[in-house]
């Protein structure tokens, strides 16, 4: 019997979800999610998947729910006789937690990685992790998409004189550096210091700003302060405009109030997670066909080099 690809989604990218099924040319699998009344999560598939290729969609903000979801859908497919089960977290929770800095902590994206492979999970897709050696905490196959191939058609249709990219902080470099080459642009560094998560204690711009119109690039903005302070040390350094363009926004706490009340210009973010708000400051562009071809490709055993800005640069 020839395998087929299906695809569902958890409840933490239903919108999503249901976007990559239109890019892909397929509806969006039924798959039913119960609580018990404690809490505990029962995810039913309502059709058939044996032997076929199960794509399921999870991002895993709010990671205890949605985590678990995602776990417990992997089981059900696996133990419903599903060929392969591929786990697609366009958001991929616990990242930042990917090495011990200081003694006596977890290392939870290794945690996490381990977990799914447990479940049954035999290959990964996801996008823009925190750090991207978590690929191999993983002894399966990832596919680590980049967030560049959304962001830089929208910087080309800004047509900006003056661009300038800037990294928030010194582990954001190699990502930013990417994007600065491809577009021949200055790239500076927002160089922080931290006395604890969420909150900085100094700051410095390394890099000249003059009369430049600047870009922030990283891949999650939670309580949007480091982003607010960002842009307004870029201003007072002489900036012309600072904008934000980041791939997770997690948003948490104070973040909205943040974005608003900040000199940013625009802040834009990917799909990645669902706004829990709508506000004129936040621009959503979807990456539902970029994961649409990569799920496309990941069933089909084709390459997806084609998703990434080094085979798409151009020569300036």
């Amino acid at each position: 019997m020839q395998s087929t690809a299906k695809i569902f989604s958890g409840t933490g990218s239903q919108q999503l979800a249901d976007q990559i099924c239109k890019k892909y040319g397929t509806r969006l699998g039924n798959v039913n999610i119960q609580h018990f009344s404690d809490g505990e999560i029962y995810p039913i598939f309502m059709e058939s998947v044996r032997g076929d290729y199960v794509f399921l969609i999870q991002s895993t903000q709010s990671p205890t729910d949605n985590l678990m979801e995602l776990l417990l859908m992997i089981d059900a497919a696996k133990r419903a006789s599903a060929y392969k089960v591929i786990a697609v977290l366009p958001y991929y929770g616990y990242a930042r937690q990917d090495r011990k800095d200081r003694p006596r902590v977890a290392i939870g994206s290794k945690l996490i990685a381990n977990m799914l492979v447990a479940a049954g999970a035999d290959r990964i897709i996801t996008m823009d992790l925190h750090a991207p050696q978590i690929q191999g905490y993983f002894d399966i196959p990832v596919d680590h998409l980049d967030s560049s191939a959304v962001f830089i058609p929208y910087i080309e249709q800004l047509k900006v004189e003056n661009l300038t990219f800037a990294a928030p902080d010194v582990g954001s470099t190699n990502r930013v550096r990417e994007i600065a080459s491809y577009f021949n642009a200055e790239m500076v560094i927002c160089d922080k210091h931290r006395k604890r998560a969420n909150e900085i204690a100094s700051m410095v711009v390394i890099g000249d700003v003059t009369d430049k119109d600047i870009v922030i690039i990283d891949d999650i903005c939670d309580t949007g302060g480091t982003l607010a302070k960002s842009a307004a040390l870029l201003m007072e350094k002489g900036a012309k405009s600072v904008r934000a363009m980041i791939t997770h926004p997690v948003l948490s706490g104070n973040a909205y109030d943040n974005i608003n009340n900040s000199v940013l210009s625009e802040l834009v973010v990917c799909d990645t997670i669902p706004l829990k708000q709508e506000t004129p400051k936040i621009k959503v562009l979807s990456v539902a066909e970029l994961f649409a071809v990569a799920i496309r490709n990941a069933f089909e055993n084709k390459s997806i080099t084609s998703l990434f800005i080094h085979s798409q640069r151009r020569n300036r």
